[in-house]
């Protein structure tokens, strides 16, 4: 299974997971022709895709959505409410409301050789969901846009072999900035964005020996920048009770203009 971010950030948001004969993305938060160079990049054709999964219907979730399938009829799965939310857009332009199909949390769904289970996260949207992908010998997920985590998002985050989990602002650097004061209580609060130090002490929870690859997502433009980010996620990991220390597993944060590495799992 190959797991690739070809954007990510509070400005836009997509995924590319994919075995030898199935193709999914989750989110698709960036323009059509970078979701459609990003495919090219790793050998994909926007017409061999098997499915998009949405988070939440948030516009740097949904951006590309409508222009990509008016081009490629593929199959969009997201929660009943979050499809309700995105088929009452009417940014995207016209495209076939058909292929807008329910999903359950927590319940697993079959796309190709893939198993893709949908789980709860809070965070200000109809009915947000993070996604755990499996393809019998190996497990990858993406987590973003969690207002906070609790035993329930962990136990979704175990012995995973890669992730992309948020690590959204630096909270001295939120509360220091230009946002006013209702932005920075809805980011700060159970259902905005985790924090780096949030990131870090949730994966002191997960990190296990197998985990090959982590990827620190949704970075804010405003509220964080990546060496921060890292060293701040690396400081967390050393001081949680865990016998790891962050030199022990190759994190690396997923950039919103750059494809990030491809990880085989």
């Amino acid at each position: 299974m190959r797991f690739v971010s070809i954007a990510s950030g509070s400005s836009g948001n997509c995924i590319y997971i994919g075995s030898e004969r199935t193709h999914i993305l989750v989110d698709a938060g960036i323009s059509n022709k970078r979701i459609e160079q990003g495919l090219n990049e790793i050998g994909v054709k926007g017409s061999e895709l098997d499915g998009i999964f949405i988070t939440h219907e948030h516009s740097d979730h949904i951006k590309g959505l409508g222009v990509f399938t008016r081009k490629h009829p593929v199959p969009v799965f997201g929660t009943k409410a979050t499809l309700e939310e995105i088929g009452a857009n009417t940014s995207l332009g016209e495209y076939p409301k058909g292929l807008l199909r329910p999903v359950l949390p927590d319940v697993d769904f079959a796309i190709g050789d893939l198993k893709v289970k949908p789980f709860h996260i809070d965070h200000d949207a109809a009915d947000p969901v993070a996604y755990r992908v499996q393809d019998g010998r190996s497990s990858v997920a993406v987590a973003t846009d969690m207002g906070h985590f609790d035993q329930y998002i962990i136990d979704h985050l175990l012995e995973l072999d890669a992730l992309l989990i948020e690590s959204n602002h630096d909270v001295r650097m939120l509360e220091a900035g230009p946002y006013p004061y209702y932005l920075k209580r809805r980011i700060l609060g159970d259902h905005g964005h985790l924090s780096n130090e949030s990131c870090g002490r949730l994966l002191s929870c997960i990190l296990h020996d197998q985990l090959k690859k982590v990827f620190l997502g949704h970075l804010s433009k405003e509220n964080n920048y990546e060496e921060l980010a890292y060293e701040t996620v690396c400081l967390e990991i050393a001081q949680g009770d865990n016998p790891y220390g962050a030199k022990d597993f190759s994190i690396a944060v997923a950039g919103r203009d750059r494809m990030s590495e491809i990880v085989t799992v």
